[in-house]
């Protein structure tokens, strides 16, 4: 094995080893210990976050921030990677904001001349957009960590003219439409409800210790099997024209109450809160005809006080 392979090896081995000594490693590479030395030195130049721990029962250790080892990619690999970051900055807040942009300056400046020229040409003709949205989501990171760590958190969340705490236990965190949402189980609703990240005022450690629950086989592809609708929930039943079935789509709610019939027209049916009446009846009205709403009756009545009150703003 050459230097370079060696250091490579290397590279890797340290990352997996949570702590190590000089020896341990000069054994394991057959070389001597000042070679292992001269070796770590050179990696600690090349980035690599290493810590010594001087006296008898020291060694050497790999800070939790690691760095990974040199991987090959095609250049048609480099970039489906460059452009997947590259799309992330038309969100004004991120999980890792700093990290994406970095992780793109490094892969653009690392690229040859020509592929970095390519890359530049391509900017002007793809690209992979959302919505433009003013909401504030910057508590996306502690969010995430608590999902991972399966811990549980206090939020201020606005809803209407309030924002009292409640205790959530998120299960992860997703963007769509340009707005960032949390699936969480909620202490005050006993079940898991989803959460405008923009609407959390303050996130914090509750101030009364709380024992989490084990939600480690929860996440994001199995929470809709979790969730159930609220006890006071309202049926919603609603047909809808093709063009309706369309708009609809576009919608982050409407995954689990639209059915599609086989013309491409279609329906929503389900259970909805029924503090959210006056969101569903003002989104409704906008379908215009291309939904007709058959209950519940505290819907319609919401729907007709709302085209009232149009009426008597436009005269």
């Amino acid at each position: 094995m050459n230097k370079a392979e060696r250091l490579i090896a290397l590279m890797m081995t340290v990352n997996r080893m949570r702590k190590f000594t000089v020896q341990e490693l000069a054994d394991q590479f057959g070389v001597s210990r000042r070679t292992m030395l001269r070796d770590l030195q050179e990696l600690s130049g090349m980035g690599v976050p290493l810590y010594a721990e001087p006296g008898p029962h020291g060694g050497y250790q790999v800070l939790r921030e690691r760095i990974l080892p040199p991987i090959a990619f095609t250049e048609e690999e480099a970039l489906s990677i460059f452009f997947a970051s590259h799309a992330l900055r038309h969100y004004k807040y991120l999980p890792f904001e700093q990290s994406s942009a970095s992780a793109r300056d490094k892969f653009y400046l690392h690229m040859s001349g020509e592929v970095r020229e390519r890359i530049d040409r391509m900017k002007q003709r793809f690209d992979l957009r959302t919505p433009a949205r003013h909401a504030e989501s910057p508590h996306l990171s502690r969010l995430l960590e608590a999902a991972i760590q399966n811990e549980v958190l206090e939020i201020r969340y606005e809803r209407g003219a309030s924002a009292p705490y409640r205790a959530i236990q998120p299960i992860g965190i997703y963007a769509s439409q340009g707005l960032w949402y949390c699936p969480a189980y909620c202490y005050e609703r006993d079940a898991i409800r989803l959460f405008r990240c923009d609407r959390m005022l303050e996130v914090r450690t509750p101030l009364v210790k709380m024992e989490p629950m084990d939600l480690s086989d929860v996440h994001l592809g199995n929470r809709h099997v979790c969730e159930e609708p609220p006890p006071d929930a309202l049926v919603l039943q609603a047909e809808l024209t093709v063009t309706g079935v369309q708009r609809c789509e576009t919608e982050q709610w409407a995954g689990q109450l639209l059915g599609v019939h086989s013309d491409g027209s279609g329906e929503l049916s389900g259970g909805i809160d029924r503090s959210d009446l006056g969101y569903f009846a003002g989104f409704l009205i906008g379908l215009g005809m291309e939904v007709c709403v058959l209950g519940p009756a505290s819907l319609i009545e919401e729907i007709k006080l709302q085209l009232v009150k149009l009426t008597d703003r436009y005269g």
